[in-house]
């Protein structure tokens, strides 16, 4: 009966021996119960040593794999300049984009969206499509909504004004990476070398941004009805929506901060949220009215001919 364990230790020592000869340079490492040499610091209880050390090692490689999976997989290991690491950050499914659209619409107390709905896993699919379909329903929608504005006006020959594609994209994609990038520095630098564990990363901030652009995409479509009063009711109401996700989202980075640099943080975050909403308002859906009223209402200038006598 203890003659199998010796067999099988001398097997192991041969099969190391044979490996050892391939691979002179190799490194190895004894898994088995019982240690021949005791741990340092330790004394009895050998064979529990060795097995607690096994544990802890499996323990830490599933903590690693646990947070690269979180961190979307291979983005780590490859280098910004090649395509798979920005084809990670489109690898997301319908459900998912889905998930974060619904939680930039409906900002609920305490749901900070960032750690609710991204869970360090950003990505820039549902941001791009957000930009280009509000590029596309504002430039739409202005020119449609122009077009109904002097449909009863005669002197009105419609043109599509196609700039205004051009226009709208300039200005949402600016915004969209220009002001997250000003803010994540921002943040970076307020909140120091030794506190970065808890801050956002420039894609989070990106992400959250792009989503929080949702809501203006119906409200430009309903922009097209010809009433002022209600076009700056919709836009107070995407303020509300959408400047509730930002501010539920970051205020619980800059807090930590005086109390008057983040509420000037918060404030500029906001501000500069309806001055997009507001501009695009304005050079998108002006109002020519008073134009086309001065126009018409000019009295017609009669000359009179006086003839002199021969």
């Amino acid at each position: 009966a203890m003659a199998s364990p010796n067999d099988l230790k001398f097997q192991e020592f041969e099969e190391a021996a044979e490996l050892l000869s391939a691979d002179p340079g190799a490194s190895t490492l004894s898994m088995s119960g019982s240690s021949t040499a005791p741990p340092v610091g330790g004394g009895g209880g050998g064979g529990g040593g060795g097995e607690d050390v096994k544990l802890d090692l499996s323990e830490d490689e599933e903590g690693v794999e646990e947070s690269s999976e979180l961190l979307g997989g291979p983005k780590p290991t490859s280098g910004f300049w090649t395509f798979e690491y920005y084809q990670s950050f489109f690898n997301v499914d319908t459900m998912q984009v889905l998930d974060r659209v619904k939680g930039s619409v409906m900002p609920l107390p305490g749901r900070n969206f960032i750690k609710h709905h991204l869970r360090n896993n950003p990505d820039l699919y549902g941001p791009f499509w957000i930009c280009v379909t509000l590029v596309f329903s504002v430039a739409i929608s202005g020119n449609v909504s122009t077009f109904l504005r002097q449909m009863g006006n005669p002197t009105y020959h419609y043109r599509p004004e196609f700039h205004r594609v051009t226009i709208a994209a300039a200005v949402i994609f600016m915004y969209a990476w220009l002001v997250p990038l000003g803010i994540w520095g921002f943040l970076t630098w307020r909140q120091g070398a030794e506190r970065q564990i808890g801050g956002y990363s420039f894609l989070e901030t990106v992400c959250v941004f792009g989503y929080s652009l949702f809501v203006y995409i119906p409200t430009s479509v309903l922009w097209i009805i010809p009433f002022e009063w209600l076009h700056w009711v919709l836009i107070l109401v995407a303020m509300v929506i959408s400047g509730s996700v930002l501010v539920l989202t970051f205020w619980p980075v800059v807090r930590d901060d005086t109390k008057v640099m983040a509420v000037a943080t918060v404030v500029t975050i906001v501000v500069l949220h309806t001055l997009l909403a507001i501009g695009c308002k304005l050079y998108f859906f002006h109002t020519e009215d008073h134009k086309t009223t001065q126009v018409s209402t000019t009295p017609p200038t009669h000359t009179t001919l006086t003839t002199k006598p021969h």
